[in-house]
């Protein structure tokens, strides 16, 4: 089940590196899995909802635990019903760049991180997560506070996840992907375009391969053969939105 904000929901036109995580999977996972989640849609920023089904390619499981706008202060109350209702095994988990720009700071953020491991037990004791630390966006560049917030979130995260961990039910923290460049892999400052979706589904493809055998090395031209096509028009079809839509 992939759980996050608007960087996992995606808007309309996109694929989301949820498409990615799960090409990659059906290419190396080698048995049968499935995407479940209690969400299917995209956010429609024409419309300011949660209601387009517009897929780059609508041919995949659509299904998520993710919103615009919504970080580990709303999924932390959710994540139990949704693991309980959904069976989910593994979660896939980027969270904490909106938190930490409009509802809470490192510590509290990280305060929620452990309720939501706490919830997602006890609806499936057994549950395996992966966590995705916070990519600092573009705010991060020209706001000294913010950027610190985040470097503390990243380290009280991966405590978090340290002093979690539980062979019944193993937390991974995934790499940040080295090469990740706000100005190369998103299409505003924050949101992913092609190469930003392949360089956060790798970094969850390379942990579960890595730690637990899932899967195998994450190539990202895989499944994308027109990569330069598609990153044109994500700039088009986003480039009026680079000012405001940093979330």
């Amino acid at each position: 089940m992939p759980v996050g904000d608007s960087m996992t929901i995606g808007s309309a036109g996109e694929h989301t590196w949820r498409y990615r995580i799960w090409q990659h999977l059906r290419a190396s996972y080698g048995g049968p899995f499935a995407v479940v989640g209690p969400r299917e849609t995209l956010y429609d920023k024409a419309t300011d909802t949660p209601t387009s089904y517009e897929y780059a390619d609508p041919d995949f499981p659509h299904f998520h635990l993710a919103g615009w706008g919504e970080g580990w202060l709303h999924m932390a109350p959710l994540i139990g019903e949704a693991v309980r209702a959904h069976r989910a095994d593994v979660l896939l988990v980027s969270l904490g760049l909106i938190d930490l720009g409009f509802y809470t700071n490192a510590a509290q953020t990280a305060d929620n991180v452990r309720a939501f491991v706490t919830e997602a037990r006890a609806a499936k004791p057994t549950v395996r997560m992966v966590f995705l630390p916070v990519i600092p966006n573009v705010r991060a560049q020209t706001d000294a506070p913010f950027a610190a917030e985040v470097t503390l979130f990243n380290e009280l995260q991966a405590k978090a996840v340290a002093d979690l961990d539980d062979p019944r039910s193993p937390l991974l923290l995934a790499s940040l992907p080295e090469s990740y460049d706000v100005n190369h892999d998103t299409y505003d400052g924050t949101h992913p375009n092609t190469s930003g979706e392949h360089k956060i589904a790798g970094a969850f493809a390379e942990a579960m391969h890595q730690a637990w055998g899932l899967g195998g090395e994450y190539g990202d031209d895989d499944d994308d053969d027109d990569s330069a096509r598609e990153d044109s028009r994500y700039r088009a079809a986003h480039s009026s939105l680079r000012r405001s839509a940093w979330r």
